[in-house]
């Protein structure tokens, strides 16, 4: 197992990790959502947060497939351009669905930021390149992820070209992909997936593992044999938080404030 660029990004896990922002229903604050951003922000948290393409390609901050549980709207998000999008409102705000760049002028900066590239396991790589672009610009400290090594491996095999070769990229990842939510991936993917095979390929800089799946071999081999940071997802509370540091070197967590 290889460090991607060999640079050692310390803050990566220095801060913990608020997941899709520091979200809470009670009080109107919706994952993913700007408001979010700011009272991770606000509190010095680090954040996460999920990208998807619409129609016409703009790269949006958010997380399901289809706008039901979280906004106003019906059906897939990627059928609607950028414009149809910011007509959406989320669920019990005022607010709208951002986009990448106005989630990036929110933070400023001011505390890292990690964006999980959302996939379809395709070989779809538009996004990837899309997200690229954008954080190329960013004067803040982010992180690109996700749980489809193909993106993550287009970005490292071209991160000069791309403008990002002090951009750490990371791997999101769990034990097994049997599940129902698994189902559309081939045979070959969910062995690459599970063996983590696909490690020479995508050389990340860091893992984000599933807390339920701790302790395991992978993320043991990149913290103490490859000097690989860990974080895990989602932690929900702080008995849990307790546990998982005892394997991982940094939380994301939801639910409450650790």
């Amino acid at each position: 197992m290889t460090r991607g660029g060999g640079v050692p990004y310390h803050w990566l896990t220095e801060h913990q990790i608020a997941h899709r922002g520091l979200h809470d229903p009670a009080l109107g604050i919706v994952e993913n959502s700007l408001s979010a951003a700011r009272a991770a922000d606000s509190a010095g948290y680090a954040i996460e947060c999920d990208v998807q393409a619409s129609a016409d390609g703009e790269v949006v901050v958010f997380h399901d497939e289809t706008l039901e549980r979280l906004t106003d709207g019906t059906g897939r998000l990627d059928a609607l351009n950028h414009f149809e999008i910011a007509r959406l409102t989320l669920r019990g705000t005022r607010e709208g669905v951002p986009s990448l760049r106005d989630f990036l002028a929110t933070i400023g900066g001011h505390v890292p930021l990690f964006i999980e590239i959302k996939s379809r396991f395709d070989g779809d790589l538009a996004l990837a390149r899309h997200v690229a672009e954008i954080v190329a610009h960013y004067h803040g400290v982010a992180a690109i992820e996700s749980f489809d090594p193909a993106p993550i491996a287009e970005l490292r095999a071209h991160f000069d070209a791309l403008g990002i070769a002090g951009v750490p990229l990371g791997i999101v990842a769990q034990a097994s992909y049997d599940g129902a939510d698994w189902s559309f991936l081939t045979a070959v993917q969910r062995e690459e997936l599970t063996q983590f095979s696909h490690v020479e390929r995508t050389r990340p800089d860091f893992l984000s593992w599933n807390v339920a799946d701790l302790p395991h071999e992978i993320p043991r081999c990149c913290r103490e044999e490859r000097g690989i940071p860990v974080t895990t997802w989602t932690v929900r509370d702080a008995e849990q938080a307790k546990a998982a540091l005892a394997f991982a070197d940094q939380i994301v967590f939801e639910g409450f404030t650790p």
